[in-house]
């Protein structure tokens, strides 16, 4: 490697740990409607009863097996890091992703704060390039910390030469 070039490392960032619970109530709401309806209509249609009940019992057993697992490995994989020349996410766990922003290619900077976000006081925080591939999402922060992240971005943008094209 020469004199000014620069290696390829995972994001230094961890999220909040908040995360964990908010991904945690998210798998308990989606498991939890499917479920809901199979029970109602396995109690309410007697003849299908057995066709409803053993498919929301193993919903719901494999619902609350990724409500348990699933946060938790998120939690040690997705990362984040802002510098001076760029934003980096890594996301996933099957697919994982990493997402490499340069400054000069960033257009807007917003933070989005969902029903659930705000129970947890969470924030995400989406940085949106020029690029096909859309933008990038950094889920999971604290609220203030993603506010300051927001603004932060903003000035390095500002102060960075190019056009965001």
């Amino acid at each position: 490697m020469t004199e000014g070039e620069r290696r390829l490392r995972p994001p230094s960032n961890r999220l909040n740990e908040k995360a964990v619970t908010w991904w945690r109530a998210q798998w308990l709401l989606l498991t939890l409607v499917p479920v809901a309806v199979l029970a109602v209509l396995g109690a309410l249609i007697a003849p299908a009863r057995t066709w409803l009940l053993v498919p929301a019992a193993a919903l719901a057993v494999l619902g609350l097996a990724c409500t348990a697992v699933m946060p938790l490995v998120w939690f040690r994989i997705h990362r984040w890091e802002v510098t001076d020349e760029a934003v980096y996410t890594r996301t996933g766990y099957f697919w994982q992703e990493w997402r490499i922003a340069p400054m000069s290619r960033i257009q807007t900077v917003d933070t989005v704060r969902g029903p659930l976000e705000q129970v947890f006081k969470l924030s995400t925080v989406v940085v949106t390039t020029a690029s096909s591939k859309g933008a990038i999402r950094i889920e999971g922060l604290g609220h203030e910390l993603a506010a300051e992240l927001a603004e932060r971005l903003t000035h390095i943008t500002q102060a960075t030469p190019g056009d965001a094209t």
